[in-house]
């Protein structure tokens, strides 16, 4: 049976995640759409991380493993669709920011079809 235990370099991983989100935060200067972001981002990939721990314990074929699945898909949209608002409005041209945004579409779409569309 594996170990599902999380080991130090996991603990070291969410720990700077938290540290590094802090921080994003306090630097933030109190801007509240940057504070949301910052939050959202962070609770977003915390769940993402529980749904994948959650896929690997399930056992295959199991009901468990298939809702799992299926959760990770609306959270890497999230996270994707997310940083690709950041990224956008900060590119230098309209041109730029629109291949931003057609990334994000085509990477959210290719991850819906290999993790939810019926296959």
């Amino acid at each position: 049976m594996a170990d599902f235990a999380p080991n130090w370099a996991t603990k070291a991983g969410f720990s700077l995640l938290t540290v590094n989100s802090a921080l994003a935060i306090y630097r933030s200067g109190g801007d509240l759409a940057s504070v949301l972001f910052i939050s959202g981002s962070y609770a977003a990939l915390l769940l993402l991380f529980r749904r994948l721990r959650d896929y690997e314990r399930a056992p295959p074929g199991s009901p468990a493993r298939e809702r799992a699945r299926r959760a990770v898909w609306p959270l890497t949209a999230l996270l994707t669709l997310g940083f690709a608002w950041k990224v956008a409005a900060v590119m230098p041209s309209p041109a730029v920011a629109a291949a931003v945004w057609g990334l994000a579409v085509a990477t959210t779409a290719g991850g819906f079809f290999a993790l939810v569309a019926p296959g």
